[in-house]
């Protein structure tokens, strides 16, 4: 990977940031030795197939990155990494860490299509996938995406290799291992929530990321004594780094895998190995609630449940904090850096009813208008955030990027906000043209081209309809030139085009025109309307 492929922090910033003691240096490598020399003989990670030490984790890494690097993977390669809820996604990722090789998180919902932008967007050497999961057969999925993605040398697979390589069997290395990256390299690329079309690739160094965690960890009180509870997807940020799974062994805690976020699986897992903190998204809170009521599980070490990644109504973190008598944290961040908490402490009015405040003292809010001019205190308008674990660029993305931030390198977030008398967030909303159904971001435009790929579809328009359970699901107008075309064909067709299941419209609705603008564009607005009064009748 070349340097003009991302943006790196300006060389003014990053001195003050390194003179001011946020970034100190370290990599995920170097911190996961320094944690196996003062817990090795402490539980690290613990799933259904796994019990870990931190000595037992640091073997894992060591066997598996002699085993990459016998495979022929280099420094800087990119690594498309699509693993559920295991042990072994963070053996596999500290191995490729400690190369300087470069993962690319996917999540396992995604399908063909997201996986085969992914390998030709970042000309990916590698996919590291399990044989099935959630009744899925991964193995398939890398068999369609193999002749679109001619960089692409290598599939491995964790179980059942089939054809592939296998995860537990790869070659011996008669080599040393390269030296490992430097701190102020990219370790790894998050995905964008995504509002133009696919996805985009943030790349995180190691220097900002681990700044992130240590200020998680400060925040969220966490210990060696600390057991975490993975339940989101293990590569989504917010279980990554909110304090996530990589905060809590940097605090030298346990991290407890959990493969799928029923209630009764769930909660067996937080008696049975003493969990202290969770994080869920604002859907699964009624489940395990009413779950809860039923099943009277042991709930005894619980202390704090953490829930981000879309709206949550005041009335439910009510619930959840009297009902499962814990503390609740309210998280709102981004993969692109920012991340905002409520505090331990504060009072029930904060927790409930804002997103809490950032990280750093060094993170720079915007609260700006259409004309980025900035709002009056209170106001609601477009947050714009720069700071030291904010990124200055997506990856391969130049005119994307020229919109996204601004000349002085402030991201363009597209959530607007207002800033209570306290320097408390409250999210009110997106400003980008994106559906949050449940946590899981859907670009309108990226469907929208998708529809537009039906020899049937004159024109289409995706937008947020409300729902009780996840918040917003989505519904997309569509003209059409044939009758004959239904809905099922149409979710038919999308399916068969490798869409990841939840980007699939939840609705369809067949029009003979759009609602227009003063400017003649579609009124998406008048679009959101119509289906709410629909809804509502």
């Amino acid at each position: 990977m070349m340097v003009s492929d991302y943006t790196p922090w300006p060389d003014k910033l990053a001195e003050v940031y390194r003179a001011e003691g946020c970034w100190l240096g370290e990599t995920f490598s170097g911190v996961l030795a320094e944690r196996v020399m003062q817990f090795g003989d402490r539980d690290a990670i613990v799933s259904n197939t796994q019990r870990w030490t931190y000595a037992q984790l640091s073997e894992q890494v060591t066997r598996l990155a002699k085993g990459f690097t016998a495979l022929g993977i280099k420094p800087k390669d990119r690594i498309i990494v699509q693993l559920p809820n295991c042990a072994e996604f963070f053996a596999v990722i500290y191995a490729l860490f400690r190369l300087g090789a470069l993962p690319i998180f996917a999540l396992p919902p995604h399908r063909r299509f997201e996986i085969k932008h992914f390998c030709q967007h970042a000309e990916a050497v590698a996919y590291i996938i399990a044989d099935t999961h959630a009744n899925f057969d991964y193995r398939q999925l890398a068999r369609e995406v193999l002749p679109d993605s001619p960089t692409l040398q290598h599939v491995i697979v964790l179980g059942d290799a089939a054809e592939f390589v296998s995860l537990h069997a790869l070659p011996e290395l008669e080599s040393e291992l390269p030296a490992p990256p430097l701190a102020s390299d990219v370790a790894f690329f998050q995905l964008s929530g995504g509002s133009t079309g696919t996805p985009k690739l943030i790349p995180r160094t190691h220097d900002d990321y681990i700044y992130s965690l240590r200020g998680s960890v400060e925040i969220c009180q966490l210990t060696p004594d600390s057991v975490y509870l993975s339940v989101i997807p293990a590569g989504h940020n917010f279980a990554l780094s909110s304090p996530g799974s990589l905060g809590v062994f940097y605090a030298g805690g346990k991290v407890v895998m959990c493969a799928h976020p029923s209630p009764d699986v769930a909660l067996n897992w937080i008696a049975k190995e003493g969990v202290t903190i969770t994080a869920l998204v604002p859907p699964l809170v009624p489940v395990w609630l009413d779950a809860a009521k039923s099943l009277k599980p042991d709930l005894s070490s619980l202390k704090v449940v953490q829930v981000g990644g879309a709206r949550f109504s005041p009335e439910l973190a009510r619930r959840l904090t009297s009902e499962l008598n814990i503390t609740l944290q309210q998280v709102f961040g981004m993969a692109e850096g920012l991340v905002n908490y409520t505090r331990l402490d504060d009072g029930l009015d904060v927790t409930c009813y804002s997103q809490g405040r950032p990280i750093s003292k060094h993170d720079e809010i915007r609260i700006v208008d259409d004309e980025d001019q900035p709002v009056a205190a209170g106001e609601v308008g477009h947050l714009l955030t720069r700071g030291p674990y904010t990124i200055h660029g997506y990856y391969r993305a130049d005119e994307h990027n020229a919109k996204a931030f601004t000349s002085d390198g402030f991201y363009r977030t597209g959530d607007r906000v207002r800033l209570t008398a306290a320097g408390n967030l409250v999210v009110e909303g997106r400003a980008k043209d994106q559906i949050n159904r449940g946590g899981e971001k859907i670009s309108a435009e990226e469907v929208e081209n998708q529809l537009l790929e039906h020899e049937n579809v004159i024109d289409a328009a995706i937008v947020a309809m409300p729902d009780a359970y996840l918040g917003e699901k989505s519904c997309a107008f569509v003209i059409r030139n044939n009758d004959v075309v239904r809905s099922v064909d149409l979710i038919r067709f999308l399916r068969e085009r490798g869409l990841a299941t939840y980007k699939i419209p939840d609705r369809i609705e067949f029009v003979s025109q759009f609602p227009k603008t003063g400017v003649g564009k579609v009124s998406k607005k008048h679009l959101r309307a119509w289906i709410e009064a629909q809804l509502s009748n």
